[in-house]
């Protein structure tokens, strides 16, 4: 994430909010440290693109043969790097 001081941000501001509608994410600063950040809206995620990633997850497990997982399979997976 970029770190932008206060001053800069106000004078380039309109810069600033093009590179958060393309995706990024930059920390406003005062004094070295973080104050605020300008991230892109939320709103942008809809229910239709979460619906198209799972399926395409799906389909991907399914051409990899990946049969459906019991919620034991699906723990044993999250926790495996977390020790």
């Amino acid at each position: 994430m970029r770190e932008v001081p206060v001053f800069e941000a106000k004078n380039k501001l309109s810069a600033l909010l093009d590179e958060v509608e393309a995706g990024a994410e930059i920390a406003i600063t005062r004094r070295g440290r973080r104050v605020a950040r300008l991230v892109p809206p939320e709103s942008q995620r809809t229910g239709e693109t979460a619906r198209r990633a799972a399926a395409e997850i799906r389909k991907l497990a399914h051409e990899m043969k990946n049969g459906p997982k019991s919620w034991a399979e699906w723990k044993k997976f999250r926790d495996e790097g977390r020790r």
